[in-house]
């Protein structure tokens, strides 16, 4: 009785210390802020340790193996800082190495493909879906073949907009240039029956006015964060270890380049105050 007793109190402290440590949120750079943020909104209560990878950005153009090797660095990297989960903000490396790390990995990793598919499955009237991604995530076709599992029927059409991702980094968001890349990937898949359209990159929330604007009301377009944030949720919550501590939560940011540039970046997206972005070589890892 007395082992059983000790059994449990281990387990209850483990658990206690599992709930108030951080998350893990990684992306190709800034764009996964998108993720962050939602995360901010949502688990308001949750730690967060976010890391760019800005001296590598994009990933969109990498190979598999080289997403594979970036994602597994920079998970170690995140396992250094005690992290219960880790979210993969970033639908390139969802799409080619969510697979591969869940198997090498002991905690739960979740990318942000299936929350935007499910979303967009729930959305969608016609069952026609665009997604505009990244050449890697378009190719990959793992928003195709999510989406058809949950509706077999669907229709998806893909697109890549390689140069959305540098748009958003070089801060041309709201210039007029971007309008005009945006005609110039999407005028095609405008003249199509799409009623949905899923952001397949994490950095193209950043875009989504311009877009939305281009599509027009008849297309409702989805931005898998917030889905992501509500996963989040639930399997911390399945897992015991959600931080019920009532505390204000506290962040961690780190990049692999350009610290003061992605600090000023993202000062001009969350609501909370970044006071400094700490530098990681991130190929040590």
């Amino acid at each position: 009785m007395g082992n059983t007793n000790d059994i449990k109190e281990i387990l209850s402290v483990k658990s206690i210390s599992n709930s108030t440590a951080p998350v893990g949120v990684f992306d190709s750079g800034v764009g996964g802020l998108t993720v962050a943020r939602e995360i901010m909104r949502q688990l308001p209560c949750e730690n967060i340790v976010y890391f760019g990878d800005t001296a590598r950005v994009p990933y969109g153009s990498k190979s598999k193996n080289n997403i594979i090797r970036f994602s597994e660095q920079i998970i170690r990297f995140l396992k250094t800082k005690g992290v219960k989960a880790i979210v993969i903000a970033c639908n390139t490396a969802s799409a080619l190495a969510l697979e591969a790390v869940q198997e090498e990995t002991d905690i739960p990793i979740l990318g942000v493909i299936a929350p935007g598919a499910r979303a967009a499955v729930q959305a969608t009237e016609n069952g026609i879906i665009g997604v505009a991604g990244t050449e890697a995530t378009i190719q990959s076709e793992m928003y195709t073949r999510v989406i058809r599992k949950m509706d077999p029927g669907a229709v998806v059409i893909g697109k890549p907009c390689p140069l959305f991702v540098p748009l958003v980094e070089e801060g041309f968001a709201k210039h007029r240039i971007t309008e005009e890349v945006i005609d110039i990937y999407l005028a095609d898949m405008k003249k199509t029956d799409i009623d949905t359209m899923i952001l397949g990159c994490t950095h193209y929330p950043l875009l989504r006015s311009r877009i939305k604007a281009y599509f027009g009301e008849k297309v409702h377009i989805v931005n898998p964060a917030y889905e992501t944030a509500m996963d989040l949720k639930k399997v911390l919550a399945e897992r015991g270890i959600e931080n019920l501590s009532g505390k204000a939560a506290s962040y961690e940011f780190y990049v692999s380049d350009a610290a003061e540039k992605f600090t000023r970046f993202a000062n001009g997206i969350l609501s909370y105050d970044v006071a400094a972005t700490r530098l990681v070589n991130i190929e040590e890892y």
